[in-house]
């Protein structure tokens, strides 16, 4: 199948081409056309199956051929948990609609309010917004969602994650009762479905993906070590496979920020990306990595959703996630677009029972591989982690490199909360 069957405008398809792509993605394929018809629409896709193309393709070509007449209006609205996220979007919009005669504007926190407010005072057919900041702007009596014809919730499961459920009803609240409803989430859970229930009428359910799987594409590698040996090995993978974009993930901000110094002292330019950052240094950050300025960008989850970089060819998981659907977020950055990607995870004997818990959601035995110089030492044994800090015999804690089916484990970690702060988004 090519874009060319699914009936979308010549200023929509010109752009297209000039994105250099020519056939939809399974989820392109199978939403653009039932947007066009108008049906409500639930669809499971991981990150990386093309579904921003999903909806913003359809949505632009409706917008297009109803031209409003007058002042403009909010016509279509999307909801995304993150800023980054939010300004994928947004950059998707404008790209595929930049032949169209409509005007498109972003809102997320950590930015001055000024210039969203000349935007909306100026007019806008299609807003990208975050819950936290949009909610901010409908206090102040800044944006009118009265004519909203389209809505869409974008990585739903995540805005759910983030406490942001009663944000979306007050936003929801506001929009006409009659409109078309997408929603979008890497799985069907419990919650998402009674989410969809109130909110969709007789959708069309498009699932692409397994639930919670990971993609086939990508190439996933555990490598067992002590947790003060981390940092050494990753610098030593960096510089022997000589990876040139790197991103990695740690499970704090100030374990994000030391590591990304670490790296620097070994002669690996890098840079940190998480929510104590302002909007500004997020971007400025990303821009860098994607630029190549730096080798290695090291971020939280929150602060990594919505980076889009198609040829990624490396994720690395410094600290495995608590939350073991974090973990298919986390590699879903790589194998992009069609393209291979690979997953390596530095796992430490204190991280063996997020490992289980990784390998039961995605159903798959993850291959242990020992790297030279860096085998764990079998005498180290689990041990909680220490409320406020790890205490010194953490630092010396390893990992046997034994079956995680056969392993038992107790350690536990204290999650940053602080990152699903909904102010910072």
């Amino acid at each position: 199948m090519s874009f060319e069957t699914l009936n979308l405008n010549a200023q929509i398809m010109r752009a297209i081409k000039e994105e250099g792509y020519s056939e939809p993605t399974p989820i392109q394929a199978e939403a653009i056309p039932a947007v066009i018809e108008g049906r409500d629409l639930l669809a499971a896709a991981q990150t990386g199956t093309g579904k921003t193309a999903a909806f913003t393709l359809p949505m632009l070509q409706k917008l297009s051929a109803k031209k409003g007449e007058g002042k403009r209006y909010i016509r279509a609205l999307v909801l995304t948990p993150t800023r980054e996220l939010a300004a994928q979007v947004h950059q998707s919009v404008r790209a595929y609609g930049k032949y169209l005669k409509l005007k498109s504007a972003e809102v997320y926190g950590g930015v001055s309010m000024q210039p969203q407010i000349r935007a909306f005072r100026g007019g806008v057919d299609v807003l990208v917004a975050t819950p936290g900041r949009l909610l901010d702007h409908m206090n102040q009596g800044n944006v009118d969602l009265s004519r909203v014809e389209m809505l869409v919730l974008d990585e739903a499961d995540r805005m759910l994650d983030m406490g942001f459920i009663n944000d979306i009803k007050k936003i929801i609240s506001k929009l006409p009762h009659f409109r078309q409803n997408l929603l979008f989430s890497a799985t069907f859970s419990t919650e998402i479905k009674r989410l969809s229930s109130s909110i969709l009428k007789d959708p069309k359910m498009i699932k692409v993906a397994s639930d919670n799987c990971a993609a086939e594409r990508i190439k996933q590698i555990v490598h067992p070590v002590d947790r003060a040996k981390k940092a050494d090995l990753l610098s030593y993978l960096i510089g022997k496979n000589g990876w040139s974009q790197v991103l990695v993930f740690t499970r704090t901000k100030h374990g994000a920020d030391k590591l990304s110094k670490r790296l620097s002292q070994d002669g690996l330019p890098s840079t940190s990306i998480h929510g104590n950052k302002t909007q500004v240094a997020r971007m400025k950050a990303l821009k860098a990595f994607k630029d190549g300025r730096v080798r290695v960008l090291v971020a939280t989850d929150v602060a990594a959703r919505g980076i889009d970089i198609d040829k990624l060819g490396q994720v690395v998981n410094f600290d495995l996630p608590e939350v073991a659907e974090d973990y298919v977020h986390r590699i879903g950055r790589t194998g992009r677009a069609g393209n291979a990607g690979e997953a390596f995870s530095l796992v430490c004997i204190d991280e063996k029972h997020l490992l289980r818990r990784i390998e039961k959601l995605t159903q798959m035995s993850i291959e242990r591989v020992r790297v030279d110089g860096f085998h764990p030492d079998p005498s180290i044994k689990a041990e909680p982690a220490k409320r406020g800090g790890r205490g010194r015999s953490s630092a010396k804690r390893g990992f046997s490199g034994r079956s995680s089916r056969s392993a038992s484990g107790s350690a536990t970690v204290k999650r940053d909360r602080s990152e699903f702060r909904r102010k910072s988004y």
